[in-house]
Protein backbone atom coordinates (compact mmCIF):
# COMPACT_ATOMS: atom_id res chain seq x y z
CA UNK A 1 0.00 0.00 0.00
CA UNK A 2 1.02 3.11 -1.33
CA UNK A 3 2.28 5.98 1.49
CA UNK A 4 0.22 8.60 1.41
CA UNK A 5 2.26 11.87 -0.03
CA UNK A 6 2.13 14.57 3.16
CA UNK A 7 1.25 17.80 1.75
CA UNK A 8 3.29 21.05 2.67
CA UNK A 9 1.46 23.96 4.41
CA UNK A 10 1.18 27.03 1.68
CA UNK A 11 3.56 29.63 2.47
CA UNK A 12 2.16 32.24 5.35
CA UNK A 13 1.11 35.66 4.28
CA UNK A 14 0.88 38.39 6.38
CA UNK A 15 -2.20 39.52 8.27
CA UNK A 16 -2.30 42.83 8.64
CA UNK A 17 -4.98 42.89 12.33
CA UNK A 18 -2.98 39.72 13.39
CA UNK A 19 0.68 40.74 12.67
CA UNK A 20 1.05 44.37 11.81
CA UNK A 21 5.00 44.82 12.09
CA UNK A 22 5.36 41.99 9.42
CA UNK A 23 2.85 42.85 7.34
CA UNK A 24 4.59 46.80 7.52
CA UNK A 25 7.64 45.38 6.83
CA UNK A 26 6.00 43.01 3.93
CA UNK A 27 4.61 46.58 2.27
CA UNK A 28 7.83 48.51 2.58
CA UNK A 29 9.89 45.71 0.95
CA UNK A 30 7.73 45.19 -2.01
CA UNK A 31 7.23 49.26 -2.28
CA UNK A 32 11.26 50.09 -2.39
CA UNK A 33 11.39 47.13 -5.53
CA UNK A 34 8.57 48.75 -7.00
CA UNK A 35 9.90 52.83 -6.75
CA UNK A 36 13.50 51.72 -7.53
CA UNK A 37 11.92 49.48 -10.53
CA UNK A 38 9.64 52.32 -11.83
CA UNK A 39 10.06 55.62 -10.01
CA UNK A 40 7.12 57.30 -8.15
CA UNK A 41 4.99 57.67 -11.17
CA UNK A 42 5.31 54.12 -13.02
CA UNK A 43 4.79 52.06 -9.30
CA UNK A 44 1.50 50.98 -9.15
CA UNK A 45 -0.20 49.99 -5.66
CA UNK A 46 -2.39 46.93 -6.75
CA UNK A 47 1.94 45.73 -8.08
CA UNK A 48 3.02 46.20 -4.45
CA UNK A 49 -0.42 44.55 -2.82
CA UNK A 50 0.68 41.64 -5.12
CA UNK A 51 4.61 41.23 -4.16
CA UNK A 52 4.29 41.86 -0.84
CA UNK A 53 0.73 39.41 -0.34
CA UNK A 54 -0.69 42.11 1.56
CA UNK A 55 -4.30 43.01 0.89
CA UNK A 56 -4.12 46.80 -1.23
CA UNK A 57 -6.54 48.54 1.62
CA UNK A 58 -4.21 47.51 4.26
CA UNK A 59 -1.68 49.62 2.08
CA UNK A 60 -3.88 52.67 2.37
CA UNK A 61 -4.53 51.69 5.94
CA UNK A 62 -0.90 51.96 6.75
CA UNK A 63 -0.03 54.51 4.79
CA UNK A 64 -2.59 56.83 3.47
CA UNK A 65 -1.85 55.69 -0.38
CA UNK A 66 1.01 55.86 -2.76
CA UNK A 67 2.06 58.90 -1.78
CA UNK A 68 2.52 58.02 1.82
CA UNK A 69 4.00 55.15 0.88
CA UNK A 70 6.51 56.23 -1.17
CA UNK A 71 7.63 58.99 2.06
CA UNK A 72 7.76 56.16 4.37
CA UNK A 73 10.25 54.43 1.88
CA UNK A 74 12.76 56.57 1.71
CA UNK A 75 12.11 57.29 5.78
CA UNK A 76 13.34 53.44 5.76
CA UNK A 77 16.07 54.23 3.29
CA UNK A 78 18.07 56.69 4.77
CA UNK A 79 17.19 55.28 8.38
CA UNK A 80 18.86 52.14 7.12
CA UNK A 81 22.60 54.19 5.95
CA UNK A 82 22.57 56.27 9.57
CA UNK A 83 21.73 52.78 11.28
CA UNK A 84 24.74 51.29 9.93
CA UNK A 85 26.41 54.89 9.51
CA UNK A 86 26.51 54.18 13.99
CA UNK A 87 27.83 50.95 14.02
CA UNK A 88 30.92 52.35 12.79
CA UNK A 89 31.53 53.95 16.19
CA UNK A 90 33.16 56.91 14.74
CA UNK A 91 33.24 59.04 17.43
CA UNK A 92 35.64 56.48 19.48
CA UNK A 93 38.14 56.15 16.36
CA UNK A 94 40.92 58.95 16.04
CA UNK A 95 40.36 61.28 13.41
CA UNK A 96 41.78 60.21 10.19
CA UNK A 97 40.98 56.82 10.85
CA UNK A 98 37.29 58.25 11.38
CA UNK A 99 37.30 60.12 8.08
CA UNK A 100 38.38 57.09 6.20
CA UNK A 101 36.41 54.53 7.76
CA UNK A 102 33.27 57.26 6.83
CA UNK A 103 34.53 56.87 3.24
CA UNK A 104 35.10 53.51 2.76
CA UNK A 105 31.76 52.75 4.46
CA UNK A 106 29.84 55.56 2.04
CA UNK A 107 31.55 53.69 -0.38
CA UNK A 108 30.64 49.86 -0.28
CA UNK A 109 26.69 51.53 0.77
CA UNK A 110 26.54 52.76 -2.39
CA UNK A 111 28.24 49.48 -4.06
CA UNK A 112 26.39 46.77 -2.28
CA UNK A 113 22.52 49.37 -1.79
CA UNK A 114 21.77 50.06 -5.49
CA UNK A 115 18.16 50.66 -4.34
CA UNK A 116 19.42 53.70 -2.32
CA UNK A 117 20.90 55.95 -5.26
CA UNK A 118 17.53 55.22 -7.70
CA UNK A 119 15.24 55.96 -4.76
CA UNK A 120 17.70 59.54 -4.25
CA UNK A 121 17.61 59.60 -7.83
CA UNK A 122 14.17 59.84 -8.20
CA UNK A 123 13.36 61.89 -5.65
CA UNK A 124 15.98 64.51 -6.71
CA UNK A 125 13.43 64.17 -10.28
CA UNK A 126 10.76 65.75 -7.65
CA UNK A 127 12.56 67.94 -6.32
CA UNK A 128 12.77 66.89 -3.28
CA UNK A 129 9.42 67.30 -3.09
CA UNK A 130 7.91 63.97 -1.11
CA UNK A 131 10.99 64.40 1.46
CA UNK A 132 9.93 67.26 2.74
CA UNK A 133 7.01 65.62 4.30
CA UNK A 134 8.86 63.39 6.15
CA UNK A 135 8.86 65.18 10.15
CA UNK A 136 11.87 62.48 10.36
CA UNK A 137 14.89 63.34 8.11
CA UNK A 138 16.50 66.29 9.32
CA UNK A 139 16.66 64.24 13.19
CA UNK A 140 18.34 61.00 10.76
CA UNK A 141 21.24 63.14 9.40
CA UNK A 142 22.20 65.06 12.73
CA UNK A 143 24.12 62.89 14.58
CA UNK A 144 26.08 61.99 11.75
CA UNK A 145 26.91 65.69 11.30
CA UNK A 146 27.39 66.49 14.47
CA UNK A 147 30.25 63.06 15.43
CA UNK A 148 31.77 64.34 11.55
CA UNK A 149 32.11 67.67 13.00
CA UNK A 150 33.66 67.07 16.08
CA UNK A 151 35.76 64.69 14.54
CA UNK A 152 37.14 67.59 12.37
CA UNK A 153 37.65 69.93 15.08
CA UNK A 154 39.65 67.50 17.43
CA UNK A 155 42.34 66.83 13.82
CA UNK A 156 42.06 70.61 13.47
CA UNK A 157 43.01 70.57 17.16
CA UNK A 158 46.09 67.99 16.48
CA UNK A 159 47.00 70.11 13.35
CA UNK A 160 46.13 67.25 11.00
CA UNK A 161 43.55 68.90 9.69
CA UNK A 162 42.76 72.17 8.58
CA UNK A 163 40.34 74.72 10.33
CA UNK A 164 37.17 75.34 9.59
CA UNK A 165 36.18 72.59 7.03
CA UNK A 166 32.16 72.67 6.94
CA UNK A 167 31.33 68.80 8.00
CA UNK A 168 27.91 69.31 5.90
CA UNK A 169 30.06 70.71 2.50
CA UNK A 170 32.45 67.57 3.46
CA UNK A 171 30.03 64.69 3.81
CA UNK A 172 28.19 65.97 0.16
CA UNK A 173 31.54 65.83 -1.29
CA UNK A 174 32.13 62.38 0.25
CA UNK A 175 28.69 60.85 -1.19
CA UNK A 176 29.04 62.97 -3.97
CA UNK A 177 32.68 61.48 -5.21
CA UNK A 178 30.68 58.03 -5.24
CA UNK A 179 27.31 58.87 -6.43
CA UNK A 180 28.36 60.33 -9.55
CA UNK A 181 30.40 57.57 -10.23
CA UNK A 182 27.83 54.80 -9.50
CA UNK A 183 25.26 56.76 -11.33
CA UNK A 184 27.24 57.16 -14.47
CA UNK A 185 29.04 54.28 -14.52
CA UNK A 186 27.73 52.94 -17.86
CA UNK A 187 28.07 56.11 -19.99
CA UNK A 188 31.74 56.94 -18.54
CA UNK A 189 32.67 53.02 -19.57
CA UNK A 190 31.33 54.25 -22.85
CA UNK A 191 33.19 57.48 -23.13
CA UNK A 192 36.42 55.78 -21.99
CA UNK A 193 36.51 52.52 -23.38
CA UNK A 194 36.96 51.14 -20.13
CA UNK A 195 35.02 49.32 -17.62
CA UNK A 196 34.00 51.10 -14.66
CA UNK A 197 32.05 48.50 -12.16
CA UNK A 198 34.34 45.49 -12.36
CA UNK A 199 35.81 44.45 -8.87
CA UNK A 200 39.41 45.83 -9.44
CA UNK A 201 37.87 49.36 -10.74
CA UNK A 202 35.37 49.53 -7.53
CA UNK A 203 38.30 48.97 -5.46
CA UNK A 204 40.68 51.89 -7.46
CA UNK A 205 37.63 54.17 -7.34
CA UNK A 206 37.23 53.39 -3.30
CA UNK A 207 41.29 54.47 -2.72
CA UNK A 208 40.94 57.41 -5.12
CA UNK A 209 37.97 59.13 -3.11
CA UNK A 210 39.55 57.94 -0.15
CA UNK A 211 42.88 60.02 -1.56
CA UNK A 212 41.54 63.27 -2.63
CA UNK A 213 39.28 63.88 1.30
CA UNK A 214 42.10 63.32 2.93
CA UNK A 215 44.40 65.51 0.49
CA UNK A 216 41.69 67.96 1.66
CA UNK A 217 41.46 68.08 5.27
CA UNK A 218 45.64 68.45 5.05
CA UNK A 219 46.48 71.80 6.87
Amino acid sequence: MEATPIKSDPPKRPTGSRDPVRTRAAILDAATHEFRSKGLTGARVDTIAKRSGVNKRMIYHYFGGKDGLYVAVLEQTYAAIRTAEKELHLVDREPVDAICELVRFTWRYFITHPEFLSLLGTENLHRGRYLKQSALIRDLHSPLIATLSQQLARGAAQGIFRPDVDAVQLYISIASLGFFYLSNRYTLATIFGRSMDDPESLDARGRHIEDVVLSYLRP
